[in-house]
């Protein structure tokens, strides 16, 4: 009898144990999962789109530059890319009016990027207004019907950008996939970067001058992405199936 209590009492530790040791790895992908996620949650608030339940939306970023955008262009027209979705900065638009054509009439959908290229967490909620406004405007004055989407310039927000948008009709988009490019880490880094996109992904580009490898990383990128999903742009990622949200204070 007492050999059997401590059998028992040896398989109770070590029952015990597995079920620390799985509870500490639960914990701790929970955590790994957190800390990726593109912005912070809260209770309640206007949400922030990152991703999306169907399709891959190549989305690009320009803020300044007239090099890069062009060449950008003339890859996706000849990788056949029908879909994607660039955000403007106003400013840059007004500069030149040539290229926001040409994205337009290649089909590609325009969100709005703000219109100076400032950080919105550190504007107060009026400020973050008059500037989505201004660009707003530009995009009128060019003729181009611009989805009701916008993005943070420099990629940080916070309630009030969130606020702002909710009052002038716009859904603020994020990602959930960042190519990197903007570093120019290397043609075989950004490729790497965009890979780990699967269907309902938000990928981050940018067109900007900055952005030196990206024309030449886009051809592998493509390839790769076609075989998980087909391309979308973020309004009809929107409209045609469940969208990942999250609430910031």
């Amino acid at each position: 009898m007492n050999f059997f209590m401590i059998l028992n009492g040896r398989k109770l530790k070590q029952y015990l144990m597995v079920v620390v040791i799985s509870l500490f790895t639960a914990i701790f992908f929970y955590s790994e999962t957190t800390a990726q996620t593109p912005v912070f949650s809260s209770q309640d608030g206007p949400k922030a789109v990152f991703k999306g339940e169907k399709g891959i939306a190549l989305t690009f970023n320009i803020g300044w530059g007239d090099e890069k955008a062009g060449p950008i262009l003339n890859t996706l027209e000849k990788e056949g890319v029908k879909s994607a979705t660039f955000f403007l900065s106003g400013a840059w638009a007004e500069r030149h009016p040539e290229i926001v054509e040409r994205i337009a009439k290649q089909g590609y959908e325009i969100g709005n990027l703000g219109y100076a290229y400032e950080d919105y967490t550190e504007l107060d909620q009026s400020k973050i207004r008059q500037d989505v406004l201004k660009a707003q405007e530009v995009f009128k004055k060019m003729n181009i019907k611009t989805a009701k989407l916008l993005r943070s310039p420099t990629g940080h927000f916070d309630s009030k950008t969130l606020k702002v948008a909710e009052q002038l009709g716009y859904t603020v988009v994020h990602w959930s996939i960042n190519s990197e490019d903007w570093t120019n880490p290397g043609v075989k880094q950004i490729v790497k970067n965009a890979s780990k996109a699967n269907n309902g992904d938000i990928i981050l580009f940018h067109a900007s001058d900055s952005a030196k490898q990206t024309k030449k990383a886009l051809p592998a990128i493509i390839n790769d992405l076609r075989s998980k999903g087909r391309f979308i742009n973020v309004t009809d990622m929107i409209a045609n199936g469940k969208v990942k949200t999250t609430l910031i204070q």
